[in-house]
């Protein structure tokens, strides 16, 4: 960094505060996104997420076909469980299918 002049001091802020500003709201995204993975919700907030309704999400964790955290008689879902849940249950494409086959070893 090369020394600057008293004129230049409040350019040299407005960038200052620029890089401040900018650094702030990388503090605030990454904090958010920490947040959200550990986000616990109710049967409501899940029916909401998945778009399901409340007498499904509890028909799916009557048959154990959901990740669900209970106490007592409450039953709390993690937004993080539930997007990995969701994620599972991707079905491959052609092509997919296609390549993992020719990445098989031949017999």
């Amino acid at each position: 960094m090369k020394p600057f002049t008293f004129d230049q001091i409040p350019i040299m802020m407005n960038k200052l505060h620029n890089k401040l500003e900018h650094l702030e709201k990388l503090i605030e995204q990454i904090s958010d996104s920490r947040e959200t993975k550990d986000e616990l919700l109710n049967v409501e907030e899940a029916s909401k997420l998945l778009d399901l309704s409340v007498a499904t999400i509890y028909s799916k964790v009557c048959k154990k076909e959901i990740p669900v955290n209970k106490q007592g008689k409450r039953i709390y879902f993690y937004r993080n469980e539930l997007m990995e849940w969701i994620k599972s249950g991707r079905v491959k494409t052609y092509l997919e299918i296609k390549c993992d086959v020719e990445k098989r070893p031949k017999i």
